[in-house]
């Protein structure tokens, strides 16, 4: 895909432009823009911190995260996730949690790690990025990790070690509490952020969501941990008073209810479509994104929450609106104003424009193969895009798109 690729519309109400990519497939580029870039492998996740004026690549593969100017879009680190006998001292306040080692005996904590997906908290100060597993671990079935990043150095400052798989963090409004959720054994951890000092940072619970994973295979077994992973847990996301958390069931049906206080799941709230992927609120309005069928779907926040709370929480909740998207509906990520909503759609790798006020899809740009992460700038004038690929094929690229709106 060319660099100057614009999105397609019925209108000029906003218009999406491919201005940058990092990429690894081919170093002779043509184009000074389209940069060849030794580390993007099997890009998972992009978060921008805005306030710092920089954005996190985390690539899955390669055990890395890449540090770039939001400014100049040069790279300014690379963060790597490999821990032995110089760096042990991160794991110091590590707590010990429900789970137990059975791939390995002995130097547990001498591993790469692979980064999946991330969340900010203490205003950006710190950056959170589980692993999808231990390097020693191939079906991802023994605790894995999340690690703290300083986004000032720009430097790993503590490791924790969680339960099997994580894949969704995210941090509370009040910034109180993290919640990692884990595809691997169907639970959420909260860890206490109250504190603004990483050595403070402690364990709370984890709690269980439906049923816990009994994950004794034979480890000699290679294990589709894709599919073998019950609920499936997914897409992750406080309420903005930070009461109750919402966790999409992306291998089942419903998205699971936590109230935080109590530290309970309660209900799982059916009658969305099936295959939830991502969850996301703004302006008092929750969107989902639907993997399989390829839909976006939003309700009122306020609704949402009186169905759960009260006696019909059984009910399917059928209060939702819809746009098509495409197949494979990935990561979703919204304007400030809640006014446009930009879907990855990983199937037919394109990134698409929804605007929110009536769902109506009203612009689409061509991306290069399976796109899964996805992130709008604070003021909605960039999006960032990874591609991750599939199969070993396509993707290794990260693009960078110039949004512009049409004067009003």
């Amino acid at each position: 895909m060319p660099i100057g690729t614009i999105s397609i519309s019925n209108n000029s109400e906003v218009e999406v432009r491919l201005v940058k990519r990092f990429q690894r497939n081919n170093i002779n580029t043509k184009d000074t823009s389209d940069c060849y870039d030794q580390y993007i492998n099997s890009p998972k996740s992009v978060r921008i911190l805005n306030n710092k004026h920089k954005f996190y690549v985390n690539s899955l593969e390669g055990c890395s995260t890449s540090v770039y100017s939001q400014d100049d879009f040069k790279l300014l680190k690379v963060i790597r996730h490999e821990f032995d006998s110089k760096n042990q001292y991160l794991f110091d306040q590590d707590y010990k949690v429900d789970c137990f080692f059975s791939t390995k005996v002995g130097q547990l904590n001498y591993f790469n790690g692979k980064p999946v997906e991330s969340c900010l908290s203490h205003n950006g100060k710190y950056l959170w990025i589980p692993y999808y597993r231990r390097s020693y671990d191939h079906n991802a079935t023994d605790p894995s990790a999340v690690c703290i990043v300083d986004t000032d150095t720009d430097t790993i400052v503590r490791v924790i070690t969680v339960a099997p798989l994580p894949k969704m963090i995210t941090c509370s409004p009040d910034n109180k509490i993290i919640a990692i959720t884990h595809w691997g054994d169907s639970t959420v951890t909260l860890i206490d952020i109250s504190s603004f000092k990483p050595k403070e940072f402690r364990f709370i619970d984890n709690i269980v969501i439906d049923h816990k994973l009994l994950l004794k295979y034979n480890k000699n077994e290679t294990i589709d941990r894709d599919h073998n992973c019950g609920n499936c847990l997914r897409g992750t996301v406080f309420t903005p008073d930070s009461k109750y958390i919402f966790v999409g069931k992306m291998g089942s049906d419903g998205i699971a209810i936590i109230d935080v206080r109590s530290r309970k799941y309660i209900a799982t709230v059916t009658g969305m479509k099936q295959n939830v992927r991502h969850l996301l609120i703004r302006n008092s309005i929750l969107y989902l994104s639907i993997n399989k069928t390829g839909f976006v779907q939003k309700t009122s926040l306020n609704e949402f929450i009186s169905h759960f709370l009260c006696k019909s929480k059984n009910e399917p909740y059928t209060k939702w609106k819809n746009a098509y998207v495409g197949l494979g509906a990935r990561t979703i990520s919204i304007t400030p104003d809640g006014k446009y909503l930009f879907v990855a759609v990983n199937n037919e790798s394109k990134v698409v424009v929804v605007r929110t006020e009536d769902m109506k899809v009203i612009a689409k740009c061509e991306t290069d193969s399976y796109p899964v992460g996805l992130d709008v700038s604070e003021d909605g004038k960039w999006i960032i895009v990874t591609s991750q690929g599939r199969g070993g094929e396509g993707g290794n690229s990260v693009m960078v798109y110039k949004v512009n709106y049409k004067k009003s």
